[in-house]
């Protein structure tokens, strides 16, 4: 399975960058993993509203360009649905199956996600009905990409 990890903005702190580099390290067993890091906006320090939905339509376009023609697409989304460990496993298992061989998950900036890509995706992922920085949420989609596929193949790992 490949799996394609689409995000706005580059990770700064190091601590980030460490722990996706384990979990890309761990992920390979499993999977191809490839990560794409668009530029974020920059923008004054308060948007008005017609800004950041400026911010957030150009931050989509660069996003919706890393989408491949027939891969599966999900955007995180607070909106999105909710599902547990053993059910998104579930998730990927089945789209493997079904033929679906590249997953592509889109994590916006600071403002979110632009309608446009909202609209392309074929799901909505919500981690919770908090806000997670957009850099923070990097390493979490992947720790939980990792935990799917050890409750996939039954290894121990998941408790």
């Amino acid at each position: 399975m490949n799996v394609k990890i689409a995000c706005v903005g580059r990770l700064k702190e190091q601590f980030w960058k460490d722990a996706v580099r384990e979990y890309e390290k761990r992920l390979s067993r499993y999977a191809h993993i490839k990560i794409v890091e668009v530029e974020d906006e920059k923008a004054p320090e308060k948007f008005s509203a017609s800004q950041a939905d400026e911010a957030k339509r150009k931050e989509g376009e660069k996003l919706l360009r890393c989408v491949d023609g027939g891969g599966y697409v999900i955007a995180l989304d607070v909106q999105g649905e909710k599902m547990g460990s053993e059910r998104f496993a579930a998730l990927l298992e089945k789209l493997a199956l079904s033929g679906k061989s590249t997953i592509c998950f889109l994590i916006g900036g600071s403002l979110g996600l632009s309608p446009d890509v909202l609209s392309r995706a074929d799901m909505r992922l919500s981690f919770s009905d908090m806000t997670f920085s957009h850099q923070l949420m990097r390493p979490v989609l992947m720790e939980q990409i990792y935990r799917a596929f050890k409750i996939i193949r039954g290894e121990t790992y998941h408790k």
